[in-house]
């Protein structure tokens, strides 16, 4: 037997209790690396990708900011995406990341923005 790690529990975990409290409502996925961050949000009934955004595109790249800044900023873009294709409801995946630091300035710009979750 292979042995799961932590990280790997926990993300298993939070999308488990997720999917049950979720009804019809689009997933935020959230994912970060050491320097950058990436967000989908994803319709897991059809398995698509309806918006993203991530600190790689050009019009946040050439902007030199710190990661906070970065992370504000991405949401701010993510939300006006979501409004211009009508979603306002959504559950936040925070995969395996506490909801600290980079994640949680997102999520709470996110929640300025209009977005409800």
């Amino acid at each position: 037997m292979r042995k799961i790690s932590g990280k790997i529990k926990r993300k298993l975990r939070n999308r488990k209790r997720l999917k049950k409290v979720s009804n019809n409502r689009y997933r935020i996925s959230v994912s970060k690396s050491l320097n950058n961050l990436f967000v989908q949000i994803i319709d897991d009934k059809n398995k698509k990708t309806l918006v993203s955004a991530s600190s790689i595109e050009k019009e946040i790249k050439k902007n030199k900011v710190k990661k906070i800044e970065k992370s504000s900023l991405i949401g701010e873009i993510l939300a006006k995406r979501a409004k211009e294709k009508n979603i306002n409801n959504v559950y936040f995946d925070r995969g395996e990341y506490k909801y600290h630091g980079r994640i949680k300035v997102f999520a709470e710009t996110l929640r300025k923005n209009g977005l409800k979750f």
